[in-house]
């Protein structure tokens, strides 16, 4: 069951009527942000830790977390976009898994219909194999694909998705045909993890977290991680672009504001999420949950999200998601 605010938003007010340059930044009263998402997930987790944090930090006295989920974000983006344009007190999480999303389903609304603050968290793709798979190293896994890439069987979360992209982007980066690749979508990370454990699957792909346990517990080796550099959770374990596979992506989490507000509220909501971004607050909260640090904002991160968006539809074209 969705639930409406109705408790009145506070209104930005700002100090002597106008953001003057260098002068301070409005204050906000009250913020909701959309989760458009179950609650439990990814997006949810991220919703509530900036409540907690803004609250904490005494950055915004009162934040309330809406979930609106379905459809890999999308139902939630769409209301959102129809609902809260022009106002300066409502923000959505999300992240790569609704681009590709947006593109799989044919979403009527998309990205550029919201205003971009920041990424703020990002969790990086491994492959991983049982301790007894032949395949010892990506190099072994390269040489299995370039050999025949329906043979090795890939089990990961839903087609279209981030583990779906990486495999295709790793195909082509091998200059296999990324149509060819066979993949197995899973709905839970139990059940794909489950199917590489018992040997059904040739490899596994979803986030390091996924794979961390079984991996310390000498069940499950890890070939490779996405990270432009290696991890210091995972030292031994080379990234993809050591491994000669040119390949670099992270599951980003990132928060945006509604559509039409003005430069002065922009720069107001990302002051606000930068303050939270740099609290201790915010930082113990990513070391408790094993996500990485991965704060990018302004034209920086709009440039990012273009980029990011540009390469998934690309791939999902060469996997044949798209047209």
């Amino acid at each position: 069951m969705l639930h409406s605010f109705r408790a009145p938003l506070l209104a930005i007010t700002l100090a002597a009527g106008a953001l003057a340059p260098g002068a301070a930044l409005a204050q906000v009263n009250e913020l909701k942000i959309m989760a458009p998402a179950a609650p439990g997930g990814g997006w949810d987790q991220t919703a509530r830790a900036m409540q907690q944090t803004l609250q904490t930090e005494k950055i915004v006295p009162n934040v309330q977390v809406l979930n609106v989920p379905g459809a890999g974000g999308t139902i939630g983006l769409a209301q959102f976009v129809n609902s809260a344009k022009g106002d300066p007190n409502q923000l959505i999480v999300g992240g790569y898994v609704m681009v590709g999303a947006i593109i799989t389903n044919k979403s009527p609304v998309n990205l550029s219909q919201v205003t971009p603050i920041a990424r703020l968290t990002g969790e990086f793709e491994a492959i991983a194999v049982p301790a007894s798979s032949p395949l010892k190293s990506m190099a072994d896994l390269v040489a299995a694909l370039k050999a025949d890439p329906q043979k090795v069987s890939w089990a990961g979360g839903s087609a279209g998705g981030t583990d779906h992209i990486t495999a295709g982007l790793i195909a082509k980066a091998i200059g296999v045909d990324p149509t060819k690749v066979n993949y197995i979508a899973f709905s839970g990370g139990g059940e794909s993890l489950a199917s590489i454990l018992g040997g059904k699957v040739t490899v596994g792909i979803s986030s390091l977290s996924e794979y961390a346990a079984q991996a310390k517990a000498g069940k499950l080796r890890i070939l490779a991680v996405s990270s432009a550099e290696r991890l210091a959770e995972a030292k031994d374990v080379p990234t993809f672009k050591e491994s000669g596979v040119d390949v670099e992506i992270q599951n980003w989490r990132m928060v945006a504001a509604a559509p039409g507000i003005s430069p002065e509220q922009k720069a107001t909501l990302t002051g606000i999420v930068e303050k939270m971004a740099k609290s201790k607050s915010w930082t113990d909260t990513l070391a408790a949950k094993g996500w990485a640090d991965t704060y990018l904002a302004g034209p920086a991160f709009e440039a990012q999200l273009a980029k990011d968006i540009a390469a998934t539809q690309t791939i999902l074209k060469d996997v044949g998601l798209s047209n």
